[in-house]
């Protein structure tokens, strides 16, 4: 298993609105993740910066690579574009955090 983490950012003033889409599609999208070896999946949030930070697990034959190539995982970048910072193609702008400090 590895540990993967990332920073992504919510425009100002939708932390309940994220939520809210977040709880619609995730059935959905925890299904495709889950198939992709992805599991103990985390997102916390910073309300000074409106950071996102997700923490997941990936198996050691994990397919997260594939997932932007899924219709779920493009209709939830669809879905959340206008109320986060997004690549031209919907796609949270998202930054890899380095990890500097683990206990188990």
């Amino acid at each position: 298993m590895t540990r993967v983490a990332f920073k992504m950012k919510l425009k100002p003033g939708f932390l309940k609105e994220y939520k809210k889409r977040h709880d619609e599609i995730w059935p959905a999208l925890s299904l495709e993740l889950s198939n992709a070896g992805i599991t103990d999946y985390s997102i916390f949030f910073d309300e000074e910066s409106n950071a996102l930070f997700a923490v997941q697990k990936q198996s050691d034959n994990s397919t997260a690579d594939l997932l932007p190539q899924t219709e779920i995982v493009k209709k939830w970048w669809k879905f959340m574009a206008e109320i986060m910072e997004v690549n031209p193609d919907n796609s949270p702008v998202s930054v890899p955090l380095t990890e500097v400090f683990h206990q188990d």
